[in-house]
């Protein structure tokens, strides 16, 4: 690819950037805007299908300089650059703060069928989560606790909302997602494949201590998380294993959904792992 283009606000590629704001226009186009170095960086190094993921990259002048091997990854990965005028990354960005940087991407989520072949050992399934926020960052925990793929059901926000996005912090583009899947669906294929379906939530007859001390966190499970308002409804609670509460020793009233998911999914990172020890983040 050769240099920067320097884009006109006016231009269609801007309009046609912009139009990804809004889902029904995402949805047509099956692309999605992703804001800041740290999402653009990891967009220019996935691979979908064998296809780029990142397709275009705007750019301020001032960012496409900060970043300049953020630029270089997504013009070898094959996508238009634009220097493009602040207020038009700005308005892109839709952030208070825009970092200069966002990219038009493919979108990247897997089949769920493809997921089951895989066989995974750690699930996260959204069901009925709204607050993309929350569902960008109980991805981004998945990712951290080593989870093999995340799930949201038919139910539950637009993966490719923008807060969800941004919430994820570059892991979205790190493991597989299925999005709009039936929750009887999602139990019954993960259950198939030996999985144990845990749902989380704070009415449940057991603790999350119970579950680590009596060692069935070990094998395959899939972890059910609900609405951040009302948890999950009785006929999803119903389908699962078990409904296992995070204990409150302290005097808090509760915890946030997010909370909760990497408290829950670094538990079975932890059992699942016992038998050869804790993976160290730190290089050795």
């Amino acid at each position: 690819m050769g240099p920067a283009e320097p884009i006109s606000p006016r231009s269609p590629r801007v309009a046609a950037a912009r139009r990804l704001s809004r889902r029904n226009f995402r949805v047509k186009e099956r692309r999605f805007l992703a804001e800041g170095p740290q999402a653009v960086r990891e967009a220019a190094l996935h691979r979908g299908d064998g296809e780029p993921t990142l397709t275009e990259l705007f750019a301020t002048a001032e960012a496409a300089e900060r970043h300049a091997g953020i630029v270089e990854a997504a013009r070898a990965a094959g996508a238009r650059i634009h220097t493009a005028p602040e207020d038009v990354v700005a308005e892109l960005s839709q952030t208070v703060t825009p970092q200069g940087l966002v990219g038009v991407c493919r979108f990247l989520d897997r089949p769920f069928d493809e997921i089951l072949r895989a066989r995974p050992r750690l699930v996260a399934v959204l069901a009925n989560v709204r607050d993309p926020g929350n569902a960008g960052t109980v991805l981004r925990c998945a990712d951290a606790a080593g989870a093999d793929a995340v799930v949201l059901t038919d139910a539950s926000v637009d993966l490719y909302n923008p807060k969800s996005v941004r919430a994820s912090v570059g892991s979205l583009f790190h493991l597989p997602v299925a999005v709009g899947v039936p929750v009887d669906r999602v139990v019954d294929g993960l259950r198939g494949t030996g999985v144990r379906i845990v749902a989380a939530d704070g009415a449940g007859e057991r603790d999350l201590d119970t579950e680590l001390d009596e060692g069935v966190l070990g094998g395959p499970t899939a972890w059910i998380f609900g609405n951040e308002a009302w948890g999950l409804p009785e006929e999803t609670r119903a389908l699962a294993d078990e409904v296992v509460r995070v204990p409150i020793h302290g005097q808090a009233e509760s915890l946030n959904l997010a909370t909760a998911a990497a408290v829950c999914l670094y538990a079975s990172a932890r059992a699942q792992r016992a038998s050869g020890g804790c993976r160290s983040v730190t290089p050795s």
